[in-house]
């Protein structure tokens, strides 16, 4: 991708910079709040399935430090980006082009302390067709979300974390394929504005686990019932998470 094709956007204040296609998968608040659950600590090693350009991995990075984090993207022009991003920060992020259903065999022989992932949201027959291949590819199911999940189990380590954002709608999916191998399901309803039904879930979920299901209470990200100007609105925690790089905090967490 050239430079008139692509842009230059900020997260977190303007700690992490990413360049990122114009007409094409655009990472927003999602990877951001992705970032933000996974409870990874210095020294550990943490796989993203589905990178994108690094929108995820690098807001991770830039709050935890010592993390070292592989990203999986199978489009040849994001992975491109993301290995440009990662380089532009010096974060330790190696990017590895690839569908997450054939891994390199070195990569197969991993195992990883945390796992991440926003999967595409819409199924194979669902939503209106995006214009761009990239973003159709980024937001439409090619391998099912079950798959998704093994392939986060297999690479986990007894004991790691999957960390993944979803639609709320497909949290009975999510569920489904969670229960096996994973133990400790953690569910966090984001809600958009008071009033109204979580959009988003953020959920994490322990390999091998037996501790039983938590739904937390929803995080609201916006004040007031509606948007009434041309300005943020976030609330408090929300901010802190979006714009100061600040963790979301699961019961157990330290």
């Amino acid at each position: 991708m050239t430079l008139d094709t692509t842009t230059r956007d900020a997260f977190l204040g303007g700690r992490v910079v990413l360049r990122q296609p114009r007409d094409g998968y655009r990472a927003a608040t999602d990877p951001v709040f992705l970032a933000a659950a996974c409870p990874a600590k210095a020294g550990e090693h943490v796989l993203e399935l589905g990178c994108g350009v690094g929108a995820a991995a690098l807001c991770l990075a830039a709050r935890v430090a010592g993390v070292q984090i592989i990203g999986i993207e199978r489009q040849p022009d994001y992975a491109a980006l993301a290995r440009e991003n990662a380089a532009v920060v010096g974060a330790n992020l190696q990017i590895v082009q690839a569908d997450l259903t054939a891994l390199p065999a070195d990569l197969r022989q991993m195992q990883f302390d945390q796992v991440i992932a926003n999967p595409p949201y819409f199924g194979a027959g669902e939503g209106s067709r995006a214009k761009d291949a990239g973003r159709e590819a980024a937001n439409r199911e090619d391998t099912p979300l079950a798959d998704w999940i093994a392939v986060a189990r297999a690479r986990l380590r007894p004991g790691g974390w999957l960390t993944l954002i979803h639609l709320a709608e497909r949290l009975p999916d999510c569920l489904a394929a969670l229960a096996t191998g994973f133990g400790a399901v953690t569910v966090l309803p984001l809600q958009p504005r008071a009033g109204r039904a979580a959009s988003r879930v953020v959920i994490r979920a322990r390999r091998a686990a037996r501790t039983p299901f938590t739904l937390l209470a929803p995080l609201l990200i916006h004040e007031g019932a509606e948007h009434g100007a041309d300005a943020p609105d976030f609330t408090a925690q929300a901010q802190a998470v979006l714009r100061q790089g600040a963790a979301l905090r699961f019961p157990g967490d330290d």
